[in-house]
């Protein structure tokens, strides 16, 4: 075997070692900021760095300290951070054109960022380096050999991110393929295939990976972005044709149309490939962490995301349900508790007695499902269904109604009358402000109250109202308030006639339950809602 072969054969022989170890670089801090509408403190910033780093990712990319004052913020404070698992990574570009490296305040920030990693990106693509570099392809590997040899002698480890490489590979692949092998001759640490423009799919970049491998002994990357939808399928096939580091957002969040999602990829790799990528332990908290971070990120993380969307586990048909019931094999393709997520049979009118059967065996443990009362409640439940009621999210109400069906329901109040008297106020002439008033008159037994309020909109006006009378004879629900109010129109012939479903979300600081009314006039709605969300709170008075 020739000598030139063995660099070729060393990197098989790592892979061969290696293959089932994954390292996990996060991005979320930086690439996920970049999503519309995400913006992080710096303080949000420091508690997802120490969730990330108890998951086990390997690598966290904190941000872009030369790009923004609250990156640069963050590397100060994160200075103090004792970080178990993870390392931290600053993220920026090569230096500019005709710039020498310790002349470029860019590089200079990074260095400023205090941290041992650093990943610089540099174009791979021709297009890039004459549109938007307004160079040479020359000059461009001039840049990148400069700036990772500068770090590396500054005492930081240097990941390259080969910015477009995808795309310039299909344009000129023996020139994106020097790109990396300039980054690796430099000193580069990791050279990372990035789908940019999120525009491949898994053959191309099985392809390309498979044979970028090849041409160098360095580590790969893979990178991708979702514009097709195929990030995670895109990442999954960069793994299998040979990349050791999968860069992503925990939840998907980014750019455009996003990252490839970490909470797909880890568990697709681990649970279905066989792939170290964290502890076992911790993919149980998977689903904790990216509701957590969809929370600070305020973005509400899409139902059906796999693995850890609510709805990844839900059975709502009545075969399915049924199946499940029977052998949780038969329509579940892993088992929920791996990833820290649940089992759900949700209520609707496609709901067979399977699904229905747990929550009317929490009311009454002696049904079953060939009971005479199970079929009556299923059915109350499809007939209210089609007025407009809808119980898959509101539990609390269809608890209700089951207590109500079994004669286990004993009302604990009456509303004898309600009135609601909205109004704008003008501020300044221009801007106007909602303000509602509420009187409602309750009956408790005998005893009767009346009272008012004031809210920002009606239904909160008449929430306050309804729940100052109730006081007077339930002092718990002091403990109780309204925390989410959501609206939806049902599709109606007769649009002037069309029924209002209304979910009311409440809680009394320690639990949640969610209830819902229907009606063809909102406030009706508004109402049905919240007597049940208050008779759910005194149920086991």
């Amino acid at each position: 075997m020739k000598v030139d072969k063995f660099p070729y054969l060393w990197y098989y022989c790592y892979r061969v070692i290696a293959m089932k170890k994954i390292e996990i670089y996060d991005s979320t801090l930086r690439d996920g900021a970049q999503g519309e509408g995400v913006s992080f403190s710096v303080s949000d910033k420091i508690k997802i760095a120490e969730c990330l780093d108890r998951f086990g990712v390997t690598y966290i990319e904190a941000g872009n300290p030369y790009s923004n004052p609250k990156d640069a913020k963050f590397f100060e404070k994160a200075q103090s951070l004792h970080l178990a698992n993870a390392k931290l990574v600053a993220f920026g570009s090569t230096v500019r054109k005709d710039t020498a490296p310790e002349d470029d305040e860019s590089i200079r920030a990074l260095l400023d960022a205090g941290t041992k990693y650093v990943t610089v990106f540099g174009k791979a693509w021709k297009l890039h380096v004459d549109c938007i570099l307004g160079t040479t392809p020359g000059e461009n590997l001039t840049m990148i050999s400069s700036t990772i040899k500068y770090l590396r002698s500054k005492g930081r480890t240097v990941f390259f991110d080969a910015e477009h490489f995808f795309d310039g590979y299909k344009d000129d692949p023996g020139y994106a393929v020097e790109v990396l092998k300039t980054a690796e001759k430099a000193g580069a640490s990791a050279l990372v295939l990035c789908d940019t423009n999120g525009g491949c799919f898994p053959d191309e970049v099985s392809k390309i990976v498979r044979a970028s491998c090849k041409a160098v002994t360095t580590p790969v990357g893979i990178h991708c972005h979702n514009d097709t939808g195929c990030a995670a399928a895109n990442t999954v096939a960069g793994v299998k044709a040979g990349a050791v580091q999968i860069q992503g957002t925990f939840t998907g969040i980014g750019e455009r149309c996003g990252n490839a999602a970490l909470t797909t990829v880890i568990p697709d790799l681990q649970l279905k490939l066989g792939y170290n990528a964290v502890n076992p332990k911790q993919l149980e908290n998977l689903t904790k962490l990216a509701r957590y971070i969809s929370e600070i990120a305020n973005m509400r993380l899409p139902s059906a995301s796999p693995y850890v969307g609510r709805s990844a586990f839900a059975h709502k048909g009545g075969m399915h349900a049924d199946g499940v019931a029977k052998n949780p094999r038969t329509f579940e393709h892993t088992d929920p508790s791996m990833v820290g997520n649940k089992r759900r049979f949700p209520l609707s009118e496609v709901s067979g007695r399977s699904a229905v059967l747990p929550q009317l065996q929490a009311v009454e443990g002696s049904l079953t499902k060939s009971s005479s009362e199970t079929k009556i409640i299923i059915d109350k439940m499809k007939s209210l269904e089609e007025e407009g009621f809808q119980f898959e999210a509101a539990t609390a109400s269809f608890e209700l109604l089951v207590r109500k069906q079994l004669g286990k329901f004993t009302p604990h109040f009456e509303i004898d009358h309600y009135r609601i008297i909205s109004s704008m106020d003008s501020l300044d002439g221009n801007t106007y402000i909602e303000k509602a008033n509420a009187i409602v008159k309750v009956r408790v037994g005998d005893k009767s109250e009346i009272t008012a309020d004031e809210g920002e909109g009606p239904v909160n006006a008449l929430d306050k109202a309804l729940r100052k009378a109730l006081e007077v004879f339930y002092p718990e629900l002091r403990r109780m308030y309204l925390v989410d109010f959501k609206v939806r129109v049902v599709s109606s012939n007769d649009s002037t006639a069309a029924t209002t479903r209304v979910l009311i979300e409440s809680t009394d600081g320690e639990n949640t339950w969610t209830t819902v009314g229907a009606s063809k006039d909102i406030i009706n709605a508004s109402v049905i809602a919240l007597n049940d969300s208050i008779e759910y709170m005194l149920k086991d008075r």
